[in-house]
């Protein structure tokens, strides 16, 4: 029985889900939720966390700032709250009222970006904002999630062992690319190993990661408006690109089956069924796929009808809903604001991890 006098010291790292008898493909997920953040990205959190206390760049003194879509500001509010850190994290509209009300709740401050910049979208205006934040003094301490090597290390010194520990003959591993920090972690490991083991990428389309063109997306998690400054492709054997409404068609085939799951699981879900399809079909492939996030904050968004019918024309069961219904672009009162294309030319984000 696991006892515990922190939150981050808990995870489970061994709980997978068989998808076999609910889509007929040998896949299994890894279920990254089950702990005190609610997601994946509280390793990654830590792992940044202590690596700033390390350097002595992060001290009692300091107030911790982040951009983020969601997951990782809970993480880094649940370590704040623990380690007595201030926290600013820095979101926009698009981010689920539920996630907001969880940081606040944890005692950080979260600022909301409520305009686009003119270049760049949500994602370069949450940018600029940090700067200016980080302009107020040395005790501002960005981490820099989208450019911090030790977002990957984390996922290298963990969840990629983990996985190899219950599936040594694994063939095929399937994650999703926000930050790429569990792509370029787990990536990287397995590509140290003697073992091939092919390595897919799964991004929602709309995302320029991986040089697609750009596009509104509303879910958030996976896909950027901003090539990640992490990403080394040469690590990755195969991209999937996946429409959100094959993301929301998968959470609810998932929830039917009694397992609600996050937006950015159903992103990798469909990726992976539909790569499973083209390049094995009828093999009995050990694949496994990584799940991030659990589905409770998405109650609002994905397992809305009345959101999924205006946002993307389609009924909860996938089929197209019956009234007409506004593109994604139009539905200004969708979580408080539009869905704004945020891609831009940049290659990578502002250096400066760790700066205050």
């Amino acid at each position: 029985m696991p006892v515990i006098s922190a939150p981050h010291e808990f995870n489970t790292e061994d709980l997978y889900v068989d998808l076999r008898d609910m889509y007929g493909y040998p896949l299994h997920l890894k279920c990254e939720g089950f702990n005190f953040a609610g997601s994946i990205k509280l390793k990654a959190a830590a792992s940044m966390i202590e690596a700033a206390e390390r350097s002595g760049a992060l001290t009692r003194e300091s107030t911790l700032v982040e951009s983020s879509s969601g997951n990782l500001g809970v993480a880094l509010s649940v370590i704040a709250a623990a380690k007595g850190y201030h926290f600013i994290c820095v979101v926009d509209a698009r981010t689920n009222l539920a996630t907001r009300k969880v940081i606040e709740s944890l005692g950080s401050e979260v600022h909301t970006v409520t305009e686009p910049a003119a270049e760049g979208g949500f994602l370069a205006a949450r940018l600029a904002y940090v700067q200016r934040l980080l302009a107020g003094g040395p005790r501002y301490v960005w981490l820099n999630q989208h450019a911090n090597p030790d977002n990957w290390r984390a996922h290298y010194r963990t969840t990629a062992p983990q996985i190899e520990k219950q599936f040594p003959g694994l063939e095929v591993l399937f994650i999703g690319a926000g930050t790429t920090g569990t792509l370029m972690g787990c990536a990287r490991y397995f590509k140290d190993r003697p073992q091939p083991v092919t390595i897919v990428a799964v991004d929602s389309v709309g995302s320029v990661t991986f040089g697609g063109p750009p596009g509104p997306r509303m879910v958030p998690g996976l896909g950027t408006g901003v090539r990640p400054a992490l990403l080394d492709t040469s690590y990755v054997d195969h991209v999937v690109h996946v429409p959100e409404a094959d993301t929301v068609r998968a959470c609810h085939t998932l929830a039917r089956g009694g397992f609600l799951f996050g937006g950015s699981t159903g992103t990798v879900v469909s990726g992976a069924l539909s790569w499973l399809a083209e390049h094995r079909p009828g093999q009995n492939a050990t694949a496994v796929a990584i799940a991030p996030d659990l589905g409770e904050r998405y109650l609002d968004t994905v397992y809305q009808s009345s959101w999924v019918r205006d946002v993307y024309g389609i009924g909860v069961d996938g089929a197209p809903a019956a009234p007409e219904t506004p593109s994604a672009r139009d539905t200004a009162d969708v979580q408080g604001g539009d869905a704004v294309d945020d891609s831009h030319e940049l290659t990578e984000l502002p250096t400066g991890a760790l700066q205050s």
